[in-house]
């Protein structure tokens, strides 16, 4: 079947405050969300969905999907993250999480890996006061105070460079960043990867706080209780790449085994937590602890923590994060032990 997913980039720039929009023509925010993230396939959307979202756009059917056109993934080295909710090149990423979650921490290695990986590193400044902001200055390559310098700064460096924009959700509330994305297009500045950050932590309660988004990375308070670094969920975090034939079908069968696994585990610790693990019956039992195992190895060393946390930063394949993970769902339960995976690269 041909390929087929939402022309997000027009969705954005034609429909800013697409929650309210789509609230007022009878659809649920969070199915717009799913669909823009490829959670909900395009070909699986009822037909009046995809005419409403026309509509709100002004476009025709064809120009809200697109047809047939490759994703190609942003390899991090972050073992959940391209597993679970891998970056579209030149797509954005909205980061949604409460402050402490470490949404900040992610963000500033996410920089620093993609700088080094000859991405030119942009941040625009918020208005106002973020000492906060401070780890994820360092090392950027341009730190900005408006739009219209953002702009200037990536037509100075030359359209066939590849930028990663960050940004705080302040400039899409105040449509800053869709005069930005109407700059880039007139002077075909194209390979862009945004990352939105919500400073306020108000974007848990909105089910489209940056818009449409190509991925979604959605933090998770337990994980980041328990010290589960990056604390990024891995059930509800999702990519537009997860989408009908983009992903590689290992990829997509080893993703959704670990999301099934996890999905249950989180189920049983509810009960461990109140009964303790002997009033889990064996099948289940081994299904926790397998769980356990796969939530241990998913934590990851950084190096922007490195004098934090005095472990040195690790990268790890995609090719070794499936065969690890493959590993860890199929082998035999005495054969790792879950401390043992806390904060490691790949399996020896």
């Amino acid at each position: 079947m041909e390929n087929l997913r939402l022309n997000v980039a027009l969705l954005r720039k034609r429909v800013p405050n697409l929650t309210t929009a789509a609230k007022s023509v009878g659809l649920r925010p969070a199915t717009v969300s799913n669909l823009s993230t490829g959670k909900i396939p395009v070909g699986r959307a009822e037909v009046r969905t995809l005419v409403a979202l026309a509509t709100l756009a002004g476009c025709t059917l064809d120009e809200l999907i697109i047809r047939g056109e490759s994703v190609e993934m942003i390899e991090t080295g972050i073992k959940t993250l391209d597993l679970f909710a891998p970056i579209a090149k030149g797509g954005t990423v909205g980061l949604v999480a409460r402050p402490g979650m470490g949404q900040l921490v992610v963000l500033a290695e996410m920089l620093h890996r993609l700088k080094k990986n000859g991405f030119i590193t942009i941040l625009i400044k918020p208005k106002g006061e973020h000492p906060e902001l401070s780890d994820v200055v360092d090392g950027i390559d341009y730190v900005t105070d408006s739009i219209e310098e953002t702009f200037q700064v990536m037509l100075s460096a030359g359209s066939d460079q590849e930028f990663v924009l960050t940004a705080d959700r302040s400039y899409i509330l105040s449509g800053e960043m869709y005069c930005l994305q109407e700059m880039m297009e007139d002077k075909e500045i194209n390979e862009v990867t945004t990352f939105l950050v919500d400073l306020k932590g108000e974007a848990v309660d909105e089910d489209l706080p940056y818009g449409p988004l190509d991925t979604l990375w959605q933090f998770d308070a337990d994980l980041a209780a328990r010290h589960k670094y990056p604390a990024v969920n891995p059930i509800y975090s999702t990519s537009s790449i997860l989408e009908g034939s983009y992903l590689d079908p290992v990829h997509h069968s080893i993703q959704q085994r670990a999301q099934k696994l996890l999905r249950r585990y989180r189920e049983l610790r509810s009960i461990v937590n109140v009964h303790g693990l002997d009033r889990l019956p064996m099948t289940e039992l081994q299904t926790y602890q397998q769980g356990e195992k796969l939530e241990a190895y998913l934590t990851q060393p950084f190096f922007v923590a490195e004098a934090f946390t005095g472990k040195k930063g690790v990268i790890v394949s995609l090719h070794d994060t499936l065969k690890d993970v493959r590993k860890i769902l199929e082998s035999p339960s005495n054969m790792y032990e879950a401390a043992d995976l806390h904060f490691i690269g790949h399996l020896k």
